[in-house]
């Protein structure tokens, strides 16, 4: 007799109970578990090309990855969108790795055709994220992160609700870090400032309900990450 026939006859039986080593419920959540790893892994990896690319810093990518859950929970969204929301925040400029360095890093003000192609970006994002497995709705909120409320962004043209919520999220959070933020060839703006331009763009560049829900936020909760950056929160007169 076969030295396998033993184990063999009693498999059946061992696939059949709960928890056996057969089991096949214990195989599917193995391999949910390695997929999540790898689009972890995947994550980070395509973070810190951005980093390389000296497109971000960690400390940027991290805060608009809480800033956007934050405003994502107070808009009640489901929890099951908030790793959406997090990998668009660090990955929505992705595509920028296809524009070259000397429009990137240009301290000068871009031609009509430098930004044409700057404006390519979320184009080139969505054929990065879309590969990457059950990320469909992180490409579409990477691709329309620079649309604008009343129609006038790019690249689809999309007009209020057109435009995904996670996008419109992404929108008001990178604008208003890009603003506080400071730069080789300027100094970042203080909060107060920041946000009143948030609110005079209310309702055409940005979501009204977005920019109101994360002003709350940005009162109530900036003063650590001011102080963190060196950056005022009271406008300079």
């Amino acid at each position: 007799m076969s030295t396998f026939a033993p184990m063999l006859a009693v498999a059946p039986a061992l696939a059949s109970m709960p928890g056996g080593i057969f089991d096949p419920t214990l195989r599917v959540k193995e391999l949910e578990d390695q997929l999540v790893s790898m689009r972890a892994s995947l994550v980070c990896a395509f973070n810190q090309l951005l980093d390389l690319k000296d497109l971000n810093t960690g400390y940027h990518s991290t805060r608009l990855a809480e800033w956007s859950v934050r405003v994502a929970q107070e808009l009640g969204l489901p929890e099951s969108r908030f790793a959406d929301m997090e990998v668009t925040a660090l990955l929505h400029d992705i595509g920028k790795i296809g524009v070259p360095d000397s429009i990137l890093k240009k301290p000068a003000k871009l031609t009509e055709e430098e930004y044409d192609l700057m404006k390519k970006h979320p184009e080139y994002g969505w054929a990065i994220v879309r590969l990457f497995p059950s990320f469909e709705h992180v490409s579409h909120f990477v691709l329309h992160h620079h649309e604008s409320w009343d129609g006038k962004g790019y690249p689809g043209g999309l007009k209020g609700t057109e435009i995904p919520l996670g996008a419109r999220i992404i929108s008001v959070i990178d604008s208003f870090d890009a603003m506080v933020s400071s730069r080789p060839y300027r100094r970042g703006l203080p909060m107060e400032e920041a946000l009143r331009r948030l609110i005079i763009a209310s309702g055409t560049q940005f979501d009204p309900q977005v920019v109101q829900c994360f002003i709350r936020i940005a009162q109530n909760e900036m003063s650590s990450v001011f102080a963190a950056t060196g950056t005022s929160t009271t406008v300079v007169l």
